[in-house]
């Protein structure tokens, strides 16, 4: 009686056991949830993601261009942009697809350079990684850390790997990894939306033709519709269609029937990007001159920007932390001979890191740029300053006679003072008008029913440097050729122009709220080398010793307890 009593309470739990993972089993089928215990969150998607990614209706196929061997970082990399589709497999409203290939693992030369060459013209960038293979012989391998995302047969690239030379490797790929969410979201949604904002490129004062911004013009076109054009000064509304304007080193000065038109438009919303070159010189006119004469340059839009809260200011700055130049150092009658010297005029400007735009940007170089001051207490606009010199920069008033011979000088370290000099600047807010309390028909000759004196929130960037946006062109059997923004053509260095340029248009027209998810952080957390150098041999014994000795010390208490039980 006993065991029969024994057996039926052991089938009874058995029973509801078997019933109770069903039951589990039906109910986390219906509902979905996870807990994401990670201290940074950093498997849990942003609200703006999940609404992007509940849209859908059709299919998402990613191709990520990065397996095979590769080192520890990059592995860690291939990891969690798996883990990140995987999220948005979970959440999506409709399929997403995705496989991971090696263009390195393709047997067939001749085919593994097709496909090295149809991904670089796809917009993906190469690296190249060492990798220690078998006997500690070390290789470089071509890897493409990125992606190509298809929707609705529309194709676009993706690049994850951020590259800053100022910052360690492991930073790097951690603050590749941090916008990961970020880069594939913002494709997402740009792929889901096929009706594309409209930006212009301002002409009509001197403005960069389309072969010196073809390096920025390129990236933009791949989100954005490109038109170029002047102001119709007969039509107030001629800048109206148009999402963002660009300005882009402007040489002449502007109209004041211009600038009313620009104003209009900023004050019923719109965008505007305005590269500005405070003082006129430029490093191809000490080409054919060793100096040149820096003049001040009115383009007769000082007012309107003091109106919105900035100031540029007719100097030059002048850092430690810049570009090398060829300079001639051969005396007069000997054969020419160039060196690389610092030329303090090429600053390479650093981004602020808590921002989204310029958050793990690389270096962005500049040509003769000058001081911004952020004017005004209008509480309706906020400023941020995106790019700023280094600690060692001296400031120099315009004008003033600039010379090659100032690269052969020796630096004297107290001129280099002033820290910390803005160069560009974002603004945001509700702006006044400039023309607020004039006579409007004075300036464009009729009344205008619709002018407004405070504008609708928006977002305005200002750079005091015009060649931060131009690319350098180079000749190809007498054809001239753009090369990429931000490429040093001395050093072979690409900077973070392309990059600054690009993530502050899209922050100026960033409805959904995506480029915050630039500002996410995950924290790096690497091992101490040292302290492990120091403690191996004491971890490696506590690792061979500790997990057998607690297998062992358990099996003989459960000996022991069994003993007593039954006794």
């Amino acid at each position: 009686m006993h065991k029969r009593e024994y057996r039926k309470q052991q089938l009874l739990r058995l029973g509801f056991l078997i019933v109770s993972i069903v039951l589990i089993c039906i109910i986390s089928n219906q509902l979905f949830f996870r807990f994401d215990l990670t201290q940074d969150k950093r498997y849990t998607l942003s609200p703006v993601t999940k609404e992007i990614l509940n849209g859908l209706d059709d299919i998402i196929y990613i191709q990520v261009y990065l397996d095979g061997d590769l080192p520890v970082g990059f592995r860690r990399m291939r990891n969690s942009i798996r883990e990140m589709i995987d999220e948005f497999r979970v959440i999506a409203s409709g399929p997403v697809h995705y496989e991971f290939i090696d263009p390195a693992g393709i047997d067939d030369n001749a085919l593994r350079e097709d496909l090295f060459f149809e991904l670089h013209s796809k917009g993906l960038r190469p690296t190249n990684i060492d990798i220690t293979e078998r006997g500690g012989r070390r290789s470089q391998k071509l890897v493409f850390p990125g992606a190509l995302v298809s929707y609705k047969g529309i194709e676009m690239p993706v690049n994850f790997l951020k590259n800053n030379p100022a910052l360690p490797a492991e930073q790097n790929l951690n603050n590749s990894i941090q916008s990961i969410e970020y880069e594939l979201i913002s494709s997402i949604h740009t792929l889901k939306n096929p009706e594309t904002k409209k930006v212009a490129f301002l002409e009509g004062h001197g403005e960069l033709d389309e072969l010196l911004v073809a390096g920025i013009s390129d990236a933009i076109v791949r989100y954005y519709d490109i038109y170029r054009g002047r102001i119709n000064e007969q039509d107030l509304q001629s800048l109206d269609d148009y999402h963002a304007l660009i300005i882009a080193k402007p040489v002449k000065p502007f109209s004041e029937q211009e600038k009313y038109i620009i104003d209009q438009y900023i004050m019923k919303g719109g965008s505007v990007m305005w590269f500005i070159d405070p003082v006129a010189i430029d490093l191809d006119s000490l080409t054919y001159a060793s100096e040149a004469i820096a003049l001040i340059n009115d383009l007769n839009i000082d007012d309107q920007l003091f109106r919105y809260g900035i100031r540029l200011n007719p100097n030059l700055v002048m850092d430690m932390n810049c570009l090398l130049i060829p300079v001639n150092v051969a005396l007069a009658d000997e054969q020419a001979r160039f060196v690389p010297v610092p030329w303090y005029f090429s600053p390479l400007l650093a981004g602020n890191e808590a921002h989204p735009v310029t958050r793990g940007l690389n270096f962005v170089k500049a040509e003769f740029a000058s001081v911004i001051d952020t004017v005004g207490t209008d509480t309706l606009i906020s400023r941020e300053v995106l790019l700023r010199t280094s600690e060692a920069t001296r400031v120099v008033n315009a004008p003033l006679l600039v010379s090659l011979d100032m690269a052969r000088q020796q630096p004297v370290p107290g001129d280099f003072g002033n820290r910390h000099q803005p160069v560009a600047v974002l603004l945001e807010g509700e702006f006044p008008s400039v023309f607020a309390n004039r006579v409007i028909s004075g300036i464009i000759g009729r009344d205008d029913p619709d002018f407004r004196e405070r504008g609708e929130r928006t977002r305005m960037l200002v750079v005091a440097d015009g060649d931060i946006i131009r690319n350098d062109v180079t000749l190809s059997q007498g054809v001239p050729e753009p090369l990429p923004l931000g490429f040093d053509r001395y050093s072979e260095q690409t900077f973070g122009n392309r990059e600054f340029v690009l993530n502050a248009l899209n922050y100026l027209m960033d409805e959904a709220g995506l480029m915050e998810l630039r500002t996410r952080e995950l924290q790096l957390r690497l091992l101490d080398r040292a302290r492990i150098r120091r403690d191996l041999s004491m971890w490696q014994a506590i690792n061979m010793i500790v997990p057998p000795g607690i297998v062992l010390l358990s099996g003989l208490l459960y000996n022991w307890s069994r003993r007593k039980r039954f006794a």
